[in-house]
């Protein structure tokens, strides 16, 4: 109990589960004014049944349009302060990693040789898995080596995180893993840039530059309110919609839900909807398909087998022989065809 009592909520649906399980066996109850990231507070058996349940989130996730994806990519790279959003986004992106998942990375589950990584903590045992790195996240992967290999000395230690604690800052410690990237992930999704100068800021009245003084209250970043999550969730679409078995997207993603495992089968389903609907807006080029199957008159077959059912003694196919070579016609030309006889 008092190891459950030290456990801080994640989200929602964390909160809802732990109460079932707590409140059944037992008549004890959360307490209401839990907040996210608060310890477990219990309260008097006798309300325990006046708990309500609070609303969960419906929506699966976010998929980003390609040029969204194109967008934020660009942005998030455009700044030194924004890199590690940057490659904790690209891993995201082509590995389905969760940022709990990016953030307990360690030196030892990387496989430079092999090209790989290994998720040896998730959010539940089927997280636990293998992915292998495709070239982006190879060439994410390198920048963080470099980068440490600048603050921590060639030799890395196993044990040490991918992403450090206080990277960036007087004194980082690789041997503790970083609390986020939070205040650059929200930075680089909310920042506008201005119409008429051009200038990258945050949103506000009018522009910073003095000289421009543009009215942009009312522009909004198209990525502004994405969470970093929806990474994962929009790397899982790309999967299905090429084409990837659901067996295929659990082994890269770990633990699917059979909601989103039916949102990604309709998923694929709408892809080849695309893919056929394109067929009707490919103009036609006069060709028939009736001149491909049409037969060339007085075309017979170049080989000819005759087969007996059912002979005297009932057997099927009694007595097949290759004979003699006899001609027979095709198109214009003579040419031989062995044909088969009975002894």
């Amino acid at each position: 109990m008092d190891r459950l009592l030290s456990v801080k909520i994640h989200s929602r649906s964390t909160r809802n589960s732990i109460e079932q399980l707590l409140v059944l066996p037992t008549k004890l109850s959360l307490s209401p004014r839990c907040k996210r990231g608060s310890p477990l507070s219990f309260r008097p058996p006798s309300l325990a049944d006046e708990i309500p349940h609070l609303p969960e989130r419906r929506d699966i996730g976010r998929a980003l349009q390609p040029e969204e994806k194109l967008h934020l990519l660009k942005l998030a790279q455009s700044k030194p302060e924004w890199e590690t959003a940057y490659l904790a986004s690209v891993l995201a992106l082509n590995t389905t990693m969760r940022g709990c998942e990016i953030r307990e990375l360690r030196w030892r589950d990387v496989d430079l040789m092999d090209r790989s990584l290994v998720i040896r903590r998730s959010k539940t045992l089927a997280g636990e898995r293998m992915i292998p790195l495709n070239a982006n996240a190879h060439t994410a992967i390198m920048r963080l080596r470099e980068r440490a290999q600048k603050d921590f000395g060639a030799a890395l230690q196993s044990d040490w995180y991918v992403f450090p604690s206080a990277e960036g800052y007087s004194k980082p410690d690789p041997k503790k893993p970083m609390s986020g990237w939070r205040s650059a992930w929200r930075s680089f999704t909310r920042a506008v840039s201005v119409p008429v100068c051009g200038e990258l800021q945050n949103p506000a009245k009018t522009c910073r530059n003095s000289e421009c003084a543009a009215d942009i209250e009312k522009v909004r970043s198209s990525i502004s309110g994405l969470r970093f999550h929806d990474l994962r969730h929009h790397s899982i679409t790309e999967l299905a919609e090429s084409q990837a078995s659901d067996r295929t997207i659990m082994s890269i993603a770990g633990h699917v839900s059979q909601k989103m495992l039916a949102h990604y089968s309709h998923v694929r389903i709408e892809a080849k909807r695309k893919a056929l609907d394109a067929l009707v807006a490919v103009k036609s080029s006069g060709y028939v398909t009736n001149h491909v199957t049409k037969q060339v008159e007085g075309a017979i077959l170049n080989s000819q087998v005759l087969e007996k059912n059912g002979g005297d003694d009932g057997t099927r196919t009694r007595g097949l022989c290759r004979g003699r070579v006899v001609p027979v016609r095709w198109g214009a030309r003579m040419v031989g065809a062995p044909i088969l006889c009975k002894h």
